[in-house]
Order: C-alpha cells, then sequence, then structure tokens
C-alpha cells in the first residue's frame, strides 16, 4: 500500500457522503462501492429466451441481499441485444427496494429517452459528465459502431456543454485499457497520454475532474499494470479521488488485480469495482463470449468482509441468489464462495463425522445439510472427537 504524509484519515464508520452505501473497511483502505452488473452484463451473454418473470425474481432476490448498487439492464437495440428486449417491462414489473439504487445503461439518444420515462425506480445516481475513449479502436467500431476519433471527436460538446449547466466536477476514463485481442498490448504511456488529453480539456473549462473510469472487456489487465496505473494517477492528479474499475475475469486476474487496487489506493480514496453475481457476464463482441466474465460479487463480499469491510450485505442471501442465477440461465456460474460456502465459524463449524465429501452437489452441506449425502452411514468407526471442540 502506498504511503502518503498528507493523509486525511476518514471518520471511522463515516462513507463518502458522495457515494452512500460505500463500504468501510480498516484505515488506510479506500471506501469501496460494489456495481452488481449481472442483470446486465450477466443476462446480455445468456439465452435470449429467458422469461421475464424469471428475471423479475432474479432481481427481487439481489435486492433482498444488501447491496445497494445493481445495474438493471440496458436500453439498446433488441436488433443487436435481443436480451434485452424486454428492459421496460422488467423495470415496471419488479419490486424496488428502499435504499438500493438501480440504474441503466442507454447507449444512444432513445435508449436514453426509454431510460428517463423510469426514472424512478431507475436512477442516474448523480452521474458525473464524462470523456471516454476505446484504446482498441477494432473493439470499439464492433461494440458500438463508432470509432476511436468519433469519441474523441465527441469530447469538445460533452464539455461544453457542461460547462454552459454551470457543472463543477467531471469524469475522464479509458476502456479497452490494457489490451486488445485484434491489436495486441497497450502500454501504460498510452493510458495515461489519453487520460492526460482528457484531463487539459476539463481543466481548461474551468472544471475539475475528481473522478476516473478505467475498463477491460477483454481482460488484459494485470496486478502489476492496475498498480502502475493508479500509483501514477494519485501521483500526477491527487484531485481525483474516485477511482472506477471494471474488470472482467477472462484470464482470472480480476480479483487479484481488485485487491492490488486496494492496496494501492488509501483511505483518501473511494474505489468503485463492477462485479457480477456468480460471475456471470461476458462480451459477444470482444471474441471471448461467456469466458469473459466478472469479477463475482458473492467472492468479492467474502473478501471484503474478511478483510474488515462493513458491506451490509448478507452474504448468505447472495449465496441463495447466485443459486437461484444457476437455475435461470440453466449452467453452473463460476464464483468459489457460492459452491464451497464462506470459513464456517462458532455453529457452522463442520461436523466432526462428515462423510466424504466429494462432488461439487455434496460441497454443498454447507447451506443444505446433512440432506445433500441422504443417509447414508458415517465411514468412520468410532466417533471424531478434537480437544479443539469439546461438545
Amino acid at each position: 500500500m502506498n504511503e502518503h504524509d498528507d493523509r486525511e484519515p476518514r471518520t471511522p464508520g463515516v462513507a463518502n457522503p458522495t457515494m452512500p452505501g460505500a463500504a468501510i473497511g480498516p484505515a488506510g483502505f479506500p471506501a469501496v462501492v460494489i456495481v452488481d452488473e449481472g442483470m446486465r452484463e450477466g443476462l446480455q451473454i445468456e439465452d435470449a429466451g429467458i422469461p421475464v418473470e424469471d428475471k423479475v425474481r432474479l432481481l427481487n432476490s439481489m435486492s433482498a441481499t444488501g447491496l445497494k448498487r445493481i445495474v438493471v439492464g440496458s436500453f439498446v437495440s433488441p436488433k443487436w441485444t435481443p436480451q434485452m428486449a424486454e428492459v421496460d417491462e422488467l423495470v415496471d414489473s419488479f419490486d424496488p427496494r428502499p435504499g438500493v439504487i438501480y440504474t441503466a445503461l442507454a447507449l444512444n439518444a432513445r435508449g436514453v429517452e426509454r431510460r428517463a420515462e423510469r426514472i424512478p425506480p431507475l436512477s442516474l445516481d448523480n452521474a458525473l459528465p464524462a470523456t471516454l475513449v476505446h484504446l482498441c479502436d477494432v473493439f470499439v467500431r464492433r461494440n458500438t459502431n463508432r470509432s476511436q476519433a468519433d469519441e474523441i471527436a465527441s469530447w469538445p460538446a460533452i464539455v461544453q456543454k457542461a460547462k454552459q449547466e454551470g457543472v463543477t466536477e467531471a469524469q475522464i476514463g479509458v476502456n479497452a485499457a490494457w489490451g486488445s485481442n485484434w491489436i495486441g498490448d497497450i502500454p501504460h504511456s498510452e493510458r495515461m497520454s489519453r487520460l492526460q488529453q482528457q484531463m487539459d480539456l476539463w481543466t481548461e473549462a474551468g472544471i475539475e475532474v475528481t473522478k476516473v473510469f478505467m475498463g477491460d472487456p477483454m481482460g488484459w489487465h494485470i496486478p502489476p499494470q492496475v498498480e502502475e496505473d493508479l500509483t501514477e494517477i494519485m501521483r500526477r492528479w491527487p484531485q481525483i479521488r474516485t477511482v472506477h474499475l471494471h474488470l472482467h475475469n477472462t484470464r482470472g486476474m480480476a480479483p487479484i488485480s481488485a485487491y492490488s487496487a486496494l492496496r494501492t489506493l488509501d483511505d483518501r480514496y473511494t474505489l468503485i469495482l463492477d462485479s457480477s453475481i456468480g460471475g456471470m457476464g461476458g462480451c459477444p463482441y470482444c471474441g471471448n463470449g461467456r469466458a469473459a466474465g466478472l469479477f463475482p460479487t458473492e467472492d468479492l463480499v467474502y473478501l471484503l468482509e474478511e478483510m474488515g469491510f462493513a458491506t451490509g450485505v448478507d452474504l448468505d442471501a447472495l449465496i441463495e441468489t447466485v443459486v437461484l442465477a444457476e437455475e435461470i440461465v440453466g449452467h453452473r456460474l463460476f464464483g468459489h464462495v457460492s459452491k464451497a460456502g464462506p470459513r464456517p465459524r462458532g455453529d457452522r463449524l463442520y461436523p466432526m463425522d462428515l462423510l466424504f465429501i466429494e462432488t461439487l452437489e455434496e460441497a454443498q452441506h454447507f447451506r443444505l445439510g446433512r440432506s445433500v449425502y441422504g443417509g447414508c452411514p458415517s465411514p468412520w468407526k468410532e466417533p471424531i472427537k478434537s480437544p479443539a471442540r469439546p461438545e
């Protein structure tokens, strides 16, 4: 973790007031905001025939877990993303929970109109005006039918509009940030250069940049690169205090890179991490499909709680939601805590006469009890006892 002589310690137990629901952890760590993308990033790569009633069941279950931010879907053309064809009906049918912020993606003017018609229960979550550029021109063409040049050309109008509206803060960002399945590695210098271009525009307009977004739909990031980038951002732009990472787990690096971010930033910062129940997700435009999932939300919550963060999420309820998601999508998802359970403690320690456990189905005894192995007799000739557990 980086050390700074000029730290401004956060008052214990008090979240960043601009980010309701942020999880506060041990001294020296950033506040953490979990954004679950399962209903959007997850379902958009699944079967388009999943009934809207099942999607409503899943969203309602997620809402009851204590998650504070849920992306419910995207208002996009059903021609290109048929999985989102019924997003309007979904939003009209689910049961919003007080204290949960529900957002949705919109990529064009019509999508923005459709989303606006459903605010509330949806929210824009006090989004800052933002500039963004994909560092892979091939990916952005495949994904949004725009070019990198188109994105850069849009920046002055975005900045000018924000200035006219009297905005005082803004966000900069890079996507496809660390590498591309079509053009290869993207160096640290390119990420910093593109962020600096955006920073200069906002600064010239008299608007302070306080947030940075870094996305990686193709899963090229590795932890040392994330650490190098965040260290440079902290050094170069000390006014930035919120970092938003969208890290795909294509090559298994998302949990490690997220942990590197936690260790790099300090308690002056808020770290937003996108995740998805069960690790569900992927991108049809990047060449990896469902293999490009996200950090499983249940695994992220488990990590944070074990580190001492108060997430406010009921991990048991979240695991049951993952089980429901697997039922709805019709296949096993990719998280770990939903398969083995959290660390057992207290009255949840395993019985010492537990039978041989071999299959994933049998491993579910942590939530289903002895029913998973039926009436099988104990293989132990005598009861197993331990002085560490006098019972």
